[in-house]
């Protein structure tokens, strides 16, 4: 009797698994039955020709409480249309009778690729997503910004070449400048560079941006969520056959390393000379110099993991530059801005080199991390080490070492005019007020005006690269 009783609690199991795996989903007729969608729009930033967008992504949900059968999602540009969907994990421009259960949600996932054609300015790429079901019609608009471009692929400069603004430039492959040629880049001038292509100058790199037109190096990924984050690109490299590169109104950002410079110039110029230039929000180093030489005024180099790392000696001179670090949403700052060392470790084994370096009338602040010391300076016995501060603001909790300070102002805050870490916007002028102590705090130089290209006093002048006007 017991063994009867067993078999057919068994049974009963049995049936019950058996039913409710072949149970169908009851799906609704009734046009009243709304879905709804996470957004109305998917736009793209611009996007450059042959290169192919990020994928962005909306979902489509049913609130109800039974299954709605989608009788169509489509493009309605077709199968020719620029813009490719994923839908619920089938690619293809169409997708028809696809069963949304009772409260649940459906992926659609869009990327965006645009032909070549003659225009040289951007051009806006359109299209729309319908969504039928139940006699109802709904639809997603879609907006991408098109751009045609120069494009680089792993290519090798070997002559003298310039680059002119008609188009931007997307360098896709690794750049190189042969050490018998040099690269010259005009005014206005846009270098868009892939996330694992190097800028390698074993010859000259010669910037001639202007005011106004600047030549701007950056990531190729120009989405709303990527165009500021760091490390989308690896940076400009300056090797050791490299020589008198000038680099004039650039603008660096977003870069793994901004620029890095390797031994020194095979003249007696500096390796690389920097005027009015902006070198931003890189994920390792603004300025990274081994052993080399640069000279650079006017200049910015801020919100940088390491802003400027200076190792195994070199000459080098710093004029009128701010460099300035926060913390921000992608890098937390716990560097000082300034770090000066005449050697280098490598195996145990510690070479060290002669170090020269002047920083006149420069801005060395941060804040919104652990550190509290905004100058480092480290000295090996057995080689010079030859550092002045000269009428320079920075910020340290300690008296700096083995360095000459002539004129300076210690821990006094230079009021910029906004610095809002929330909303990422940073504004390092001294321009709202006479407060700051900055101003008239300079001695005179050989420059006559500031990085925003406006007429500096004469005779006396601010500390930082901006002027109070």
């Amino acid at each position: 009797m017991r063994r009867l009783y067993t078999q057919s609690i068994f049974l009963l199991i049995l049936c019950f698994i058996f039913f409710t795996a072949c149970k169908k989903e009851v799906f609704t007729n009734d046009s009243n039955a709304m879905i709804t969608k996470s957004t109305d729009s998917v736009k793209f930033d611009t996007v450059f020709t042959s290169v192919g967008s990020v994928t962005q992504y909306f979902k489509i949900r049913n609130n109800n409480n039974l299954a709605i059968r989608i009788s169509t999602i489509k493009l309605m540009g077709g199968a020719t249309s620029p813009y490719k969907l994923n839908i619920d994990g089938v690619s293809n421009s169409e997708v028809r009778d696809l069963e949304l259960p009772a409260n649940d949600s459906i992926y659609v996932f869009v990327s965006l690729t645009i032909n070549p054609n003659s225009n040289s300015l951007p051009f806006i790429v359109s299209d729309s997503i319908l969504i039928s079901w139940n006699g109802n019609n709904q639809f997603v608009q879609l907006e991408g910004y098109g751009q045609n471009a120069h494009f680089i692929n792993h290519q090798t400069i070997h002559n003298d070449t310039a680059w002119n603004n008609d188009l931007p430039y997307v360098i896709v492959g690794q750049l190189k400048i042969d050490s018998a040629a040099t690269l010259s880049l005009l005014p206005g001038c846009k270098i868009f560079t892939h996330a694992n292509s190097k800028i390698l100058v074993n010859g000259t790199l010669l910037v001639n941006g202007e005011k106004n037109k600047e030549v701007i190096f950056t990531g190729d990924r120009l989405d709303e969520y990527y165009k500021d984050i760091p490390g989308s690109w690896p940076g400009l490299y300056f090797n050791t056959s490299s020589k008198k590169n000038i680099l004039k109104y650039a603008i660096i950002k977003n870069a793994i390393r901004g620029i890095e410079v390797n031994n020194p110039s095979e003249t007696a110029d500096p390796k690389l000379t920097i005027h009015q230039t902006i070198i931003d929000n890189a994920i390792e180093y603004g300025i990274f110099a081994h052993n080399s030489s640069i000279d650079i005024d006017n200049s910015i180099i801020s919100n940088c993991k390491n802003n400027i790392q200076i190792e195994l000696g070199g000459v080098y001179n710093f004029t009128n530059c701010t460099a300035v670090g926060y913390s921000t949403k992608f890098i937390s700052h716990d560097k000082p801005v300034l770090q000066t060392n005449n050697f280098y470790e490598e195996n145990g084994t510690i070479f060290k080199k002669d170090l020269t370096a002047t920083f006149k009338n420069c801005i060395f602040w941060g804040s919104g991390g652990l550190n509290e010391t905004e100058i480092l300076f480290q000295k090996e016995e057995g080689a010079l080490y030859q550092v002045t501060l000269e009428n320079c603001l920075y910020k340290s909790n300690q008296e700096p070492s083995f360095i000459s300070i002539l004129s300076c102002i210690n821990n006094q805050n230079p009021s910029f005019d906004s610095v809002d870490v929330y909303n990422n916007y940073f504004d390092f002028r001294t321009t709202k007020d006479n407060t700051s102590p900055n101003i008239n705090a300079g001695t005179s130089t050989n420059f006559s005006k500031d990085l925003d290209d406006k007429i500096r006093m004469i005779g006396i002048t601010d500390i930082g690269c901006y002027e109070k006007q």
